[in-house]
């Protein structure tokens, strides 16, 4: 599988979160309610793509553990690549809603202090039909992990989850730069002569199932005291807002 645009665009355009709104419908149809979401990175050296979340009704599913990953999904995972999803969401009918930050999501306490920030807080006007939140970020320093939500009921006031760390079981963890995103190593201010690459290599395929993260082993160049974690590696707060329209 190869793969047309990657984490390296997503980062040229690197620096206050902010959120890309793509009703799928004529919103003004059914009346409209806004919600307040903001995720939190809670791990201390493994940074998140910027988030996916999708609006949605209940027949809509992003992902679910022991199922195959959809291609979406996948190329979040391997390569940082969030345009697939965005697109099979936004022309999802039972999707309302889809929103994406425009940068990393960066633990505060990276060595490598980097102008990120480790929370992204998007306000969502959607459709009141929208009664379910899915969310989706790649771990940027691994083969094919990410944390995410799938069909979490929106709040009638506020609420909070916890996500955990899943790997879609597509790429072998070697645990190489080589086989990494770039922006990897600077995100956490590791250095390396290794280029990492934002394509999928065939030579490390697998055909399994979304799985829990077993995390980092450290046997090559990923490190554990800076790149593992602790389940749930992410925060999500959603806030149903009052307001007339």
């Amino acid at each position: 599988m190869t793969i047309r645009k990657s984490l390296f665009g997503t980062l040229l355009f690197a620096g206050l979160a902010s959120a890309i709104l793509t009703p799928s419908i004529a919103l003004a149809d059914f009346g409209l309610v806004t919600y307040r979401i903001t995720v939190q990175n809670l791990t201390a050296g493994q940074p998140f793509t910027p988030p996916v979340i999708a609006l949605h009704n209940r027949r809509a599913t992003v992902f679910a553990v022991g199922s195959e990953a959809n291609v979406g999904v996948v190329e979040i995972a391997e390569n940082g690549n969030l345009e697939p999803l965005i697109t099979a969401l936004s022309g999802n009918p039972d999707v309302y809603s889809v929103v994406q930050g425009n940068a990393p999501v960066v633990p505060v306490a990276n060595p490598g202090g980097t102008p990120f920030t480790d929370t992204v807080t998007f306000e969502v006007t959607t459709d009141r039909r929208a009664r379910f939140l899915s969310f989706v970020s790649m771990l940027i320093c691994t083969n094919d992990g990410f944390t995410g939500l799938n069909t979490v009921r929106l709040p009638f006031r506020k609420a909070t989850f916890l996500a955990a760390s899943y790997e879609t079981r597509t790429e072998q963890n070697t645990e190489d730069f080589a086989d990494i995103v770039p922006p990897c190593q600077g995100l956490v201010g590791v250095g390396s002569d290794d280029a990492g690459t934002g394509e999928s290599n065939p030579l490390l395929a697998e055909n399994g199932v979304i799985i829990p993260h077993v995390g980092v082993i450290g046997d090559d160049d990923l490190d554990r005291r800076v790149h593992d974690w602790a389940d749930p590696v992410a925060r999500i707060v959603v806030e149903r807002l009052r307001r007339k329209y």
